[in-house]
């Protein structure tokens, strides 16, 4: 099915709302005219990371307020915690850092990490596709992360990592044994 406007691509796959299919392992090709050309399937270790349906993919993929993100900051709320969100730290060292959630007074900041973004031990696996992109650009990731933890705790900062699958009791409780916060 290869019509203008189409929700799947040849292979019948659902479309979803940034133009990328899921399913049989193919991705559509928008390249016609308001991004709404001719599907073209084609495997997905063939997509080039720097075609314009891929950076809509990417720019759809959430920097902040993700699902993990805001259950715990409600969570914390709900606890009597208060706290900034997003809040960009700029070390002694040049080194920048926006933690997800930041106690400023006691100078902790937690960070929401996702599982495949940031190299989960448990479920971060090595991508299967487009390997040549994916891992060098998750490698930068973690290097970053820990770049950024150094740098933070050298500034007397303490820096708490939540992994998204951790429960929310769990997180709560990383943070409030980060010491020093306490509910206002």
């Amino acid at each position: 099915m290869s019509t203008a406007r189409s929700n799947t691509c040849q292979c019948d796959c659902v479309r979803t709302s940034v133009g990328s299919a899921r399913g049989s392992g193919h991705a559509v090709d928008d390249t016609g005219p308001n991004g709404w050309g001719v599907d073209k399937a084609r495997p997905v270790d063939e997509i080039d990371p720097t075609s314009e349906g891929r950076r809509r993919n990417m720019r759809a993929i959430r920097r902040t307020d993700t699902r993990p993100e805001r259950a715990l900051r409600s969570a914390l709320h709900r606890a009597g915690y208060r706290f900034r969100k997003d809040l960009l730290i700029r070390t002694g060292s040049g080194v920048k850092a926006r933690p997800d959630i930041v106690f400023t007074k006691q100078r902790v900041a937690v960070f929401v990490d996702g599982c495949f973004w940031h190299g989960c031990p448990e479920h971060g696996g090595s991508p299967r596709k487009n390997v040549n992109y994916w891992g060098p650009k998750l490698q930068r990731n973690v290097e970053r992360d820990r770049a950024q933890d150094a740098s933070l705790r050298a500034d007397g900062w303490t820096v708490v990592r939540v992994w998204e699958h951790e429960l929310e009791s769990e997180a709560i409780t990383k943070v409030r044994g980060a010491g020093r916060i306490r509910t206002d």
